[in-house]
């Protein structure tokens, strides 16, 4: 039933966030802004028009990329800041699903449909993944079904709707740590991997591959401890140790395998080219030497990044195009960028504060041992203290820190949205915990009860709990508002602004 609700919950917000973006960007004019605009060389076919200005709004800023990517493949240099696994997914529902509609709608037509098709499918199993990861490790049914119904409404929606990969990536790393934590470790492995083909900072996903089976190593030993004496405990004490070393650096290396393979085709692309100018059309080449775009040529001498002993397509782009690195978006005038990132920077920062103060003593041991014979991870403490939470709020903190001195701090929004659940597991933990209409026993004022009567005439509490809310939004506790309000707030505005072409996170 919680699944459910969930996914008509998910499905709702989906539908709306497409209607509203038709709205918006029909109603607000589009910004000029200096974003990646390739030219159309295709010509146009009986329904590109309609298409374009129902689902248009999806295409803006980055998503051109992607789909300049899945239409033309990695023709400019700094189209490799994009991973493949997204545009392919898009072309390959181009010429499979939308196929039949070929005779009325161009590649790009369809490209657009397949965008509203497949990352709405997409975010409906994120939905799924992330409950079903939440259920095993916060074991709280409450508090899964709330963190997953607050995900439906993230703040980072406009990118889990348009063309990014967001969607993609956190329905496949939702999806493998959930396996990861039921034990399925080569499953796991395969579908972190698949999100690392879609987005980079799938390789921080090795911490957990790294981790999770360390706990299980430490759990066998303390009981081969207890139960085996002589040559066969050293025996199985050597077995474990070998057995995770070999399950680790292989996860690891499976995980890695895309990011590898992808800066491997740019530098065969870039340093070793085997295409020429005449080869690419005039359109696009007019394009590439007026914004100064670098193109893959064989009678060009090699890119300097080529020389590098560590030659990394993806630094050298970061780093020139987009001007990424160790505080370089300290200046005065990022400050509204800064501003934009507070919220979810805050969620973060009060995450990790409350998990601590409530378990200090784990945390110091980094979880990988308990003291008392009561204590561990068979039993867990139900909730967000639980024991099992702590490797992701660890995760949850590297992005943080990483995000907030290293990267364009505006999109650390969707960046930890789409990559970590503690944003949506402490969020519902401060709902279930400060919002009384929320609490199992009665409010003071009993016409604001969200209780309702089953068949048998108990009272249970609505499963949706964030419509039960929000006609109530101005009872409810300040936490409340903040919460419901920051996450309404930006799912609505960055329908408005980034579908317009206008500067949001």
């Amino acid at each position: 039933m919680d699944v459910r609700a969930v996914l008509e919950f998910a499905t709702l917000t989906r539908g709306l966030s497409l209607v509203l973006q038709v709205v918006f960007n029909a109603a607000i004019p589009d910004h000029d802004a200096d974003a990646f605009r390739p030219p159309r060389t295709e010509e146009r076919l009986y329904l590109d028009s309609t298409v374009e200005w129902l689902l248009g709004g999806l295409s803006h800023w980055d998503a051109e990329h992607f789909l300049f990517i899945a239409e033309r493949g990695y023709l400019y240099e700094h189209n490799f800041a994009f991973f493949p696994l997204f545009p392919v997914i898009l072309r390959g529902l181009a010429e499979t699903l939308l196929w039949p509609l070929s005779s009325w709608l161009s590649v790009r037509g369809r490209l657009l449909v397949a965008v509203a098709l497949g990352n709405t499918a997409l975010f409906l199993l994120s939905v799924v993944a992330l409950h079903a990861l939440s259920r095993v490790v916060l074991q709280d049914r409450r508090l899964a079904l709330l963190s997953s119904l607050l995900y439906c409404i993230t703040p980072a929606n406009v990118f889990m709707t348009a063309g990014y990969s967001e969607s993609l990536f956190a329905a496949l790393t939702f999806g493998g740590l959930f396996l990861l934590e039921k034990g399925f470790t080569l499953r796991a492995c395969l579908a972190l991997s698949i999100a690392t083909a879609a987005r980079s900072n799938g390789l921080v996903n090795i911490g957990f591959l790294l981790y999770l089976p360390s706990l299980h190593a430490i759990s066998q030993i303390r009981v081969y401890r207890t139960t085996t004496k002589g040559h066969s405990k050293v025996f199985r004490y050597v077995w474990v140790i070998v057995r995770f070393l070999l399950t680790s650096l292989l996860g690891a290396a499976i995980i890695a395998l895309p990011f590898c393979a992808f800066q491997y085709y740019g530098y065969r692309t870039f340093c070793t080219p085997s295409v020429s100018l005449e080869q690419i059309p005039p359109a696009l080449l007019s394009l590439a030497e007026r914004k100064g775009y670098r193109v893959p040529d064989e009678n060009g001498p090699p890119p300097l990044w080529c020389m590098r002993p560590l030659p990394l397509l993806y630094s050298h782009i970061q780093d020139v195009y987009w001007d990424v690195g160790f505080l370089r978006y300290f200046e005065l005038k990022q400050m509204p960028n800064f501003i934009l990132a507070l919220p979810m920077a805050t969620l973060g920062i009060t995450a990790v504060y409350a998990y601590f103060q409530a378990n200090p003593e784990l945390c110091l041991r980094l979880g990988l041992w308990e003291t008392g014979p009561t204590k561990g991870l068979d039993k867990p403490i139900p909730g967000f203290f639980n024991p099992r939470v702590f490797v992701y709020v660890v995760h949850s903190t590297a992005l943080l820190v990483f995000g907030t001195l290293c990267m364009h701090v505006q999109v650390l929004t969707r960046f930890m949205a789409s990559s970590s659940p503690v944003p949506f597991w402490i969020s519902a933990h401060l709902l279930l915990l400060n919002e009384p209409l929320l609490h199992r026993r009665k409010t003071s004022n009993p016409s604001v009860q969200l209780q309702t009567h089953s068949k048998n005439g108990c009272k249970h509490t609505p499963q949706n709990a964030i419509t039960a809310l929000l006609p109530h939004f101005n009872i409810c506790s300040p936490t409340t508002r903040s919460i419901l309000g920051y996450f309404l707030s930006y799912w609505v505005l960055g329908l408005a602004l980034h579908c317009n072409f206008l500067p949001w996170t």
